[in-house]
């Protein structure tokens, strides 16, 4: 048992304050890590590795509980169930550092959990659920080349803020999320306003000189607990088999990976066939035979020492030739190709993007306000007017395999799309659609990510939605092999399996919109991700004009399968008007005109229809039924009953007045009918507008100059 710690660590003057040894004695590691009124719990448990693994079984989740926020969850059951996506965004932002600062040998099942306990409005949890990973992973003693930490940075105006509130990263320039290791920067995840890159870089290096703090901060108070790092010293391993493979298999697989003109199936067909034909000689050897007793102990053993040792080859080829396995130099991106259009006008915008032998085709849906998504979560932002879905089949990388709801990864990469588009979107008062774009990837060989933010920009181009301007991606990746560094252009899928870094970057010509950097290495020094990120600019552009010969500027017109929006504004006294007791009117507006009609609690009416004269008779009914009548205001009307003493007159959509008898003429008339019959015609003048809102009608009185404005009007 630990002994209880209350610790806190001033960070731009604001504390993070840390509880150990109070809660969760039998998980391995647990603490409490607070700013201001947000609280995260964070456990981190070992238990021992199971039996042919050969990987590391790390699962990391992140949860929310409601209560948190003093809210009881909706639906039937009024309990949290499945995770929503931020919360799984979340849990793939704590991972993505951890799981790199793990020796690679360590084979034991490890889990951590975060859980938000309590939430100020004001502090986001996840930087604090990253951080708590780290200490709770130290605390029980896990191997781990830690301290790790994580901080967010924010830009309002020309300052540079750490861990700002929801409402500093909604007025600011700039939302990322830097974690770091002793050994530099390991993690940056940020979304920005057509940023410049310098501005983001500095961001970066500010970050990182907090989680230095906060990272002496863990050291401190494992030395207050007296917890001495566990070792990570890795364990001997015979290497009988490693070198009869490596002296086997080095010359073929060098010579495979020096053929530039080999396509990725060609080269994947002759390396497997030289790993089958190492399996061969290994099972034609005596039993006893040491390299054959290694490599059945161990059925994955020849399989991954033969890629241990491709990798080792194809890495040594870029940092001594300074050429990759495809013959392309290190800033290369490959062949480019886009199209628009793909598909017919009843999808409202289409695009196929294509680099290499990546393939992503994104399709372009426009829907109406009351479509957007609403969100069940801790996050401040109720609903969502921008979704981007990125779908991922096994058919895309030749395999097969059952096809399940999106996993982790799918929700990562449509949230990056996502994230690298909005700035670009146009303003809700100017465009109110709500937007779904989805990406299908149909053929992966890297960068898939990027390949779906170029391929969205074509497709909402191509669907006539007036973003700002393009946006375009690369993905940049490095070899780093002892005081050797390269940065690789547009990587491939080898490049990003075998390699250190998956550094994607998107943004305009002005500047980034959006970051995302992974390590496979314990960190970076900040010249060398500034570095990568000056490097992706150049790849940016270039695949920024390429797309451009595709299509320069959004079509300036709507598929005529996309529903065509009116937008009016009604004083908020008239909703409930509009809406009819148990949504009766509103229902019947929407049977006569085809029209679905959407109301926000500040007056703004929405009305869409795919024929937009149905839009403009919906418009027409609202308008009538909330325009604010004066007496004296002269209309055409349309008679639609009698009655002893007069004749009611429709003279506005949704607004009827009666003329009494004694109004229909200047002179006695003896029968209504006389005058008028249902289906008339007439010029009329609001005579008065009694206690109980009824409109009481005239013909009398009304100039000829008001009559022929009033036909007028009736026309338009």
């Amino acid at each position: 048992m630990l002994k209880e710690v209350d610790k806190s660590i001033s960070i731009d003057g604001r504390d993070i304050r840390l509880k150990v040894g109070l809660l969760a004695p039998q998980a391995g590691g647990s603490v409490l890590i607070q700013l201001e009124d947000t609280a995260v719990f964070v456990a981190a448990t070992r238990a021992a590795g199971r039996e042919g693994i050969d990987f590391l079984p790390l699962i990391v989740d992140y949860e929310e509980r409601l209560y948190a926020a003093g809210r009881i969850p909706g639906g039937f059951l009024r309990r949290e169930g499945r995770p929503p996506e931020r919360a799984t965004l979340i849990s793939r932002l704590i991972d993505r550092p951890m799981r790199p600062l793990f020796p690679g040998w360590l084979r034991d099942d490890i889990q951590i959990v975060a859980t938000t306990m309590s939430l100020d409005e004001r502090v986001p949890p996840d930087v604090l659920a990253v951080t708590g990973a780290s200490i709770a992973t130290l605390l029980a003693g896990i191997p781990f080349n830690g301290p790790m930490a994580a901080v967010r940075v924010g830009l309002v105006g020309d300052d540079f803020i750490i861990n700002p509130t929801y409402d500093e990263i909604e007025r600011g320039d700039l939302d990322l999320v830097v974690a770091g290791s002793p050994d530099g920067v390991i993690m940056v995840e940020a979304g920005a306003n057509q940023l410049p890159e310098q501005d983001v870089i500095e961001a970066i290096d500010f970050g990182y000189e907090v989680i230095r703090d906060l990272i002496q901060a863990q050291r401190d108070l494992m030395a207050e607990l007296g917890i001495e790092p566990a070792l990570i010293t890795p364990p001997e391993v015979d290497t009988t088999l490693e070198n009869f493979i490596t002296e086997r298999a080095k010359d073929p697989v060098k010579q495979i990976l020096s053929q530039f003109e080999l396509t990725k199936t060609d080269r994947d067909t002759e390396l497997d066939a030289v790993k089958a034909s190492l399996v061969t000689e290994i099972e034609a050897l005596p039993e006893d035979d040491p390299v054959r007793v290694a490599a059945m102990a161990d059925g994955k053993a020849i399989g991954n020492t033969f890629k241990d040792i491709t990798k080792k080859l194809m890495r040594r080829q870029i940092v001594e030739d300074n050429v990759r396995v495809d013959g392309r130099k290190l800033d290369e991106v490959r062949p480019i190709s886009c199209r628009t259009h793909l598909l017919p006008e009843r999808v409202h915008g289409s695009a196929l993007f294509q680099r290499g032998l990546t393939q992503v085709l994104s399709v372009v849906t426009l829907g109406t306000p009351g479509e957007e998504q609403e969100m069940d979560d801790l996050h401040p932002d109720e609903e969502k007017r921008y979704m981007h879905h990125y779908n991922f089949p096994p058919y895309s990388v030749g395999e097969t395999k059952p096809m399940r709801s999106p996993g982790r990864r799918e929700i990562g990469h449509g949230a990056l799309a996502e994230r690298a588009i909005i700035p670009v979107l146009p303003p809700k008062d100017k465009f109110p659609y709500v937007v779904r774009v989805v990406s299908e990837v149909l053929s992966s060989n890297g960068s898939t990510s990027m390949g779906s933010v170029c391929g969205s920009t074509l497709a909402l181009m191509d669907a006539g939605v007036p973003i700002v301007k393009p946006v375009s991606g690369a993905a940049m990746g490095l070899i780093k092999e002892g005081e050797e560094v390269r940065i690789l252009t547009d990587i491939q899928g080898i490049e990003d399996f075998l390699g250190d870094m998956d550094f994607k970057v998107a943004g305009t010509d002005d500047g980034i919109t959006a970051l995302q950097m992974d390590m496979k290495i314990t960190g970076l020094p900040i010249e060398v991700v500034a570095q990568s990120i000056g490097q992706a600019r150049s790849a940016r552009l270039h695949i920024l004009n390429k797309m451009l010969e595709a299509i320069d500027q959004p079509r300036t017109e709507l598929s005529p399968f996309a529903p065509r929006l009116l937008t009016i504004k009604i004083d908020s006294e008239f909703i409930g008007m509009i809406i009819g007791p148990g949504g009766k009117t509103i229902k019947g507006i929407t049977e006569q005109t085809g029209a679905k009609i959407d109301i926000q609690d500040d007056g703004t009416v929405t009305i869409s229809a795919v024929d937009r004269d149905k839009a403009k008779q919906a418009r027409a009914i609202i308008e009538g039924m909330t325009r604010k009548l004066s007496a004296g205001d002269v209309y055409v009307g349309k008679v639609t009953r009698i009655i002893p003493i007069g004749a009611f007159v429709e003279f506005l959509p949704g607004k009827e007045g009666m003329i009494h008898i004694s109004q229909l003429a200047d002179y006695r008339v003896g029968k209504v009918e006389d005058e008028v019959t249902v289906g008339d015609e007439v010029i009329i003048k609001i005579r008065e507008i009694d206690n109980r809102g009824r409109v009481n009608l005239t013909r009398l009185g009304i100039h000829p100059d008001e009559a022929a404005a009033a036909r007028e009007t009736s026309a338009k």
